[in-house]
């Protein structure tokens, strides 16, 4: 299929467009233009802003589309500008997040709302903009308002977990690596017993390829993570052994931890995602956590992220306390 692939150029959409490319598709990248690192595929860009795109539908027909990924629609003005710029009869998927679910909600709010694990029929939050007053940049953000477009012209929703892996912007997995990257030889965390699910990039990418090739996928959620979700603390074992650090995890009182541990402090609520509707209709198995943690932790240690603080005072503190307690 010729595919508008709206982002594309960083962490998933990236990903997303080698998929593709490396299927047999081809895609036509439309993005604003300010972020465009090295390595990207080698396919065609169109640079333009949401507002714009109706305007440039010239071009975008002159591609023939069959088919749209919008991997960057936070809002409903995002959403609604991209589908007034295409066709009504094209195949379309569109990236949300488990952060509509209910429990996603309750995590925020520190309370215990739903049963595990959940699925595509869970309830999803009945408050919107959960990070208003929260993040920066994100007063509008609302991907149920997102999904509430899309679905009206009968799109896939991919709905995502967290994700790790090469080119993560995010540096999911920096609460560990910082410190091996210093040498430290111990890391003070909490009870780390959160649960939440997980999914590596490529088979991100790879499963919502399959959702856009999918003719019983029209009009549907799909949930794409992992099948199985190692707890935080385990996943920082997993990532300590994949960097080959023998640092030891140390249970520190949980009002001292540093604030990029907090991930490991005791949570009411865990965000435990089931994918099996993406291997019934889709036929979508990722490949082993263990082998992709692996993977991505080697390619964060040759990728050292810019401006990572080597102040662990913090630590220091937790671990004295640990050690007095």
């Amino acid at each position: 299929m010729r595919v508008l692939v709206l982002g594309g150029t960083r962490f998933i959409g990236r990903a997303i467009v080698d998929e593709l490319l490396d299927a047999g598709h081809e895609a036509l990248v439309v993005h604003r233009g300010e972020t465009e690192p090295a390595g990207l595929a080698l396919t065609p860009h169109l640079h333009t802003d949401r507002e714009g795109r109706a305007h440039r539908r010239g071009q975008l027909e002159k591609f023939g589309p069959e088919a749209m990924i919008d991997c960057r629609a936070m809002t409903r003005t995002d959403a609604t500008a991209a589908l007034a710029a295409i066709p009504r009869d094209l195949r379309q998927v569109v990236l949300s997040s488990m952060d509509v679910y209910r429990a996603f909600g309750s995590l925020l709010a520190g309370v215990e709302t739903d049963p595990l694990p959940l699925d595509e029929t869970s309830p999803v939050r009945t408050e919107r903009f959960p990070y208003r007053g929260q993040v920066e940049g994100r007063e509008e953000y609302e991907k149920l308002d997102v999904e509430e477009e899309y679905l009206r012209r009968r799109a896939t929703v991919c709905r995502l977990p967290m994700v790790y892996g090469d080119h993560d912007y995010q540096c999911r997995e920096e609460f560990i690596l910082r410190r091996v990257r210093a040498g430290r030889r111990a890391i003070p965390v909490g009870p780390a017993s959160f649960l939440w699910s997980r999914g590596y990039v490529r088979e991100i990418a790879r499963g919502v390829r399959l959702s856009l090739e999918s003719e019983g996928a029209i009009g549907e959620v799909i949930n794409l993570c992992e099948a199985t979700t190692s707890s935080i603390g385990l996943w920082a074992t997993q990532i300590l052994r994949a960097a080959g650090s023998s640092a030891e995890l140390v249970r520190a009182p949980e009002e001292l931890l540093p604030e990029d541990l907090q991930l490991t402090k005791n949570q009411s609520q865990h965000v435990l995602i089931v994918p099996d509707k993406a291997r019934q209709l889709l036929g979508w198995v990722h490949a082993d956590p263990e082998q992709t943690v692996r993977t991505s932790v080697q390619w964060h240690l040759a990728n050292s992220p810019e401006g990572a603080s080597d102040d662990f005072s913090a630590d220091d503190r937790a671990l004295e306390a640990a050690e007095r307690a």
